[in-house]
């Protein structure tokens, strides 16, 4: 039997988000958008998602606004899709720190000062609360590599960068 892709209760706004970014791989579609992947082929490769389940995910994404597809056929996060941000955030904070005994998978630095960025988002060099775009990611003590990248995309993901930056 199939889940309902609504909730019952639609006079809460954690039930509405859900409705938008709660389906099988839609927040790893929006991660991956924040790590700069754009095309339809490399969230396929990345994610290694079924291309009709990835062909529905992203045409929701679209239509409720948080990605916008350019004429070029790639795929950018509006700014409704950057206000997910901090949840991306904290639920990877809540991944690396009950299921990464490493320590984080994927560092976030101020690119400003190189400062790390702490759990609510604060440079803990020079205290300010650092937006999306000043975001440096890079592998952290938790990342475990799955051998040599296969294609530049994963190279480019694996590699410190900004959020945002298209790959």
């Amino acid at each position: 039997m199939a889940l309902p892709s609504t909730y019952a209760d639609r006079n809460c706004s954690l039930a509405r988000a859900l409705e938008i970014v709660g389906e099988r791989w839609t927040l790893l579609i929006v991660r991956d958008a924040f790590y700069g992947v754009r095309r339809f082929g490399d969230f396929a490769t990345q994610l290694g998602i079924p291309r009709a389940s990835l062909t529905t995910r992203l045409k929701a994404l679209v239509q409720e606004d948080v990605l916008a597809r350019d004429d070029n056929g790639e795929y950018r996060l509006t700014d409704k899709g950057v206000a997910l941000w901090p949840a991306i955030r904290a639920l990877m904070a809540w991944g690396d720190d009950f299921y990464s005994p490493k320590g984080v998978k994927r560092a976030l630095h101020h690119a400003e000062d190189d400062g790390p960025i702490d759990a609510r988002g604060r440079c803990t060099r020079c205290g300010d609360l650092v937006e999306v775009p000043e975001i440096q990611i890079a592998p952290g003590p938790g990342f475990e590599s799955t051998g040599p990248a296969k294609d530049p995309v994963s190279a480019k993901m694996n590699a410190p960068r900004r959020l945002l930056e298209p790959i």
